[in-house]
């Protein structure tokens, strides 16, 4: 049993499962006001687009006037007004290829700013949102699974990008191309503007369900990408657990259940989309055999020329490929709802343990660690995991603590570099609260060794001087010789340049704890805890380990934290903690004398070393 906080790590940060209308607009408006943090962009993107727009616009006039033209001049007869028909319609094509050519590298233009505009936001917010998880409390990373955090940082801020580029900047194309097109046919022929643009409120209408049903879809498909991620980065972090325990089978069908749920949401989110396009586009032609019925009645009966009805044609058809837009726009605006509310809603978190208004950088004089009267529990009015802890280490002085798992021991060491908050009494160095002080500067001072010993994918130096990245080499050697491991690395292929691994998998669990204990001597703290760190170790080695660490640290405030008695039993004080509670004190030999839970502690690990030394002769000669 672990002491450590429950494991809700599976958690969603939000699991309710209703739409909230009203944060729709608001969503929006934030990631449009991400982008509108470059307005000079912005605005050269509105400009760009605009000219596209206009370029655009001059396509159904020139050809309105061109058939008007030709019309009259083939009308009134003869070879000249044929000829300069034909000169007309060859000056009319070349303004149209002009035009269509400006419009075509304006839209590129329009498109590649956005795309640059989109992009530049997101790598913003990627930097937010990773900065947002290092100064989150590990209470929060308690909660969450890190797969879920994983799709936020990517799938999620991916969504809210492709909003900017192809939601808000062709949003912008789009209503500045149906704003001039309906102004021009209004202003033209109001009836006939009527007619064409009918198709606008049933498509509104029909676009509008799409996007809430849609945001209702993307919403549940994040979430599904979120199982997606967790259940593949657990896989291969347990790869070896997986194999060793024939689990193939279980991992797949786990996997797959997912694949298909997300599928069946993918399947039912294009039923929405096409739905929607196709009530569109329906309501958009029949819009258009209504205007040619009536306006080309209206040529007949001489009300209109020719040239207005292709005028008012062109306009619809210019209309056209931007309305089949319409449905990617609210797709992308669903999209980005749902993937920008998962993300916001990390970055609107406040860290539960944070500076104080009035904190100030650690100034110790003499670096005595103090524990008066702490109480700790994971959750408001939930169960104390430690009640009234007091005790004193002042530097040069060692304090061990033991106990049965589950007792608080690894608690207690989070709370030293304050972790988590102690929720009665007062942890003090020096006489000052440390909730009073920085948390750069105490956790500077404060150097916690811990028992999983994380590596990161880098060289063995980096590693061990990650805490000091401009540590000197001697200083990196020494510490790697206190922690005993400089022998076998100086006997890796390249040093200490040589890659450990994904987290470290190239070490044994002994190497890696020493590396982890290097690293952790490196920086020189005032204060070292040692969280049950030479675990994994030989009892040998970890002789060797206890001794260099004796002399690092002789200045050093020291506690340590183990199961194994003899990694404390050198300690000028003892705190055998159990349930929570300082249930003895003293010295091992006190201790020992007392009779209690230490000394039954003692004798079983005593009987069991006398018990394997006695075993291990007898193997040998079998």
């Amino acid at each position: 049993m672990s002491d450590s906080p429950p494991d809700r790590r599976g958690a969603a940060l939000s699991d309710a499962q209703t739409v909230d209308v009203s944060a729709m607009p608001k969503v929006l408006a934030r990631i449009a006001g991400l982008a509108m943090r470059y307005p000079g962009r912005v605005a050269l993107t509105v400009v760009t687009s605009l000219f596209a727009a206009a370029a655009s616009l001059a396509l159904p006039r020139l050809l309105g006037r061109a058939v008007d033209e030709a019309r009259h001049l083939l009308a009134s007869g003869g070879a000249t007004n044929a000829e300069a028909a034909r000169h007309a319609l060859m000056i009319t094509a070349g303004l149209v290829i002009l035009a269509t050519t400006l419009r075509g590298f304006l839209t590129a233009a329009a498109g590649y700013l956005g795309e640059y505009l989109s992009q530049r936001v997101a790598q913003n917010l990627r930097l937010q949102f990773f900065q947002q998880l290092q100064r989150l409390s590990f209470g929060f990373h308690d909660k969450v699974h890190s797969g879920d955090l994983i799709t936020r940082g990517m799938l999620d801020l991916e969504g809210a990008r492709v909003f900017i580029q192809n939601g808000m900047m062709q949003g912008l194309t789009m209503a500045l191309l149906l704003g001039f097109c309906a102004y021009m046919m209004v202003s033209t022929e109001p009836l006939l503007a009527v007619i064409g643009l009918g198709f606008v409120p049933v498509a509104g209408f029909a676009l509008g369900r799409m996007g809430f049903l849609l945001r209702v879809t993307w919403l549940r498909v994040q979430r599904l990408m979120s199982v997606l991620t967790l259940t593949m980065e657990e896989n291969l972090q347990g790869i070896r657990v997986v194999r060793a325990f024939s689990g193939k089978r279980f991992e797949l069908g786990k996997f797959d259940a997912a694949s298909e749920e997300v599928l069946d949401l993918q399947a039912s989110r294009i039923t929405l989309r096409f739905r929607g396009v196709s009530a569109m586009q329906v309501s958009f032609y029949a819009s258009l055999t209504i205007l040619l019925w009536f306006g080309g009645a209206k040529v007949l009966n001489g009300q209109m020329t020719a040239g207005r009805l292709t005028e008012f044609v062109s306009y619809m058809m210019l209309l056209q490929a931007p309305i089949r837009q319409i449905a990617m726009i609210v797709n992308t605006a669903a999209r980005a709802t749902s993937a920008g509310g998962r993300l916001f809603e990390v970055l609107d978190l406040e860290p539960e343990v944070a500076d104080a208004p009035d904190a100030r950088p650690l100034a110790p004089t003499q670096g005595v660690l103090r524990f008066d009267r702490v109480g700790f529990s994971y959750a408001p009015g939930g169960k104390p995991i430690l009640s009234d802890i007091s005790f004193e280490v002042a530097p040069g002085k060692t304090l061990g603590i033991v106990g049965p798992p589950g007792s608080g021991k690894s608690t207690l060491a989070n709370l030293i570099p304050r972790f988590y908050d102690a929720t009665s009494g007062a942890i003090t160095i020096d006489g000052v609260d440390i909730r009073q002080v920085t948390l750069a500067s105490l956790r500077r001072y404060v150097g916690l060794v811990q028992q999983e010993a994380f590596l990161f994918d880098a060289s063995v130096g980096h590693n061990v001087a990650y805490a000091d990245p401009w540590a000197e080499d001697a200083r990196i050697e020494d510490a790697a010789r206190t922690a005993q491991i400089h022998e076998h690395i100086a006997h890796l292929p390249e040093g200490y340049e040589t890659r450990v691994g994904e987290r470290g998998v190239a070490l044994s669990g002994g190497q890696r704890q020493r590396m982890s204990i290097a690293r952790g001597v490196v920086p020189e703290p005032g204060i070292m805890v040692f969280d049950d760190s030479t675990a994994a170790i030989d009892a040998v080695t970890e002789r060797k380990v206890r001794d260099g660490l004796a002399h690092a640290t002789r200045a050093m405030a020291t506690v340590i934290i183990a199961h194994r008695l003899s990694s404390l039993m050198h300690a000028d004080e003892i705190l055998v903690i159990d349930d929570g509670r300082v249930v003895e004190r003293g010295s091992h030999a006190s201790l020992v004398k007392q009779g209690g839970l230490y000394a039954d502690l003692y004798a079983l690990q005593t009987r069991s070393s006398l018990i394997e030394a006695a075993a291990e002769p007898q193997e040998v000669r079998a």
